[in-house]
């Protein structure tokens, strides 16, 4: 959810890559559905394993509770987002993680969009 609702908001501006420490063989369908209501279709993405390598090229590695399970590379900037896992829960409860990790996506856009604007 995260990568395709930073994708979106960021429109180019910014990459995205998602990752995690026990990634699924796919998505789950109940993320699937709650994205599909925003217009993003996550059916044929597949879930990538977090190495220390993506990361090194991340400027900001955003985590969601891995703990000492996240690669830590020293200098990186680390944002820790405590999220419930959507895992199995009713659609309800993934709309309002979804709807969560849209705000903190906003904010990290916009604030990422005037750094890049003091650069220039």
């Amino acid at each position: 959810m995260s990568q395709a609702l930073f994708e979106r908001e960021a429109n180019g501006r910014h990459q995205a890559e998602s990752a995690g420490t026990t990634p699924a063989e796919h998505v789950h369908p109940e993320v699937v559905d709650a994205m599909r209501e925003l217009g993003i279709d996550l059916a044929d993405r597949t879930p990538k394993l977090l190495t220390r390598e993506a990361a090194e090229h991340a400027d900001v590695v955003v985590t969601m509770g891995c703990g000492d399970e996240c690669p830590y590379i020293p200098g990186k900037r680390y944002l820790d987002w405590n999220l419930e896992d959507p895992k199995g829960k009713p659609l309800d409860q993934v709309r309002r993680t979804r709807d969560e990790i849209a705000a903190r996506v906003r904010a990290l856009v916009a604030e990422l969009d005037g750094r890049q604007q003091q650069l220039l």
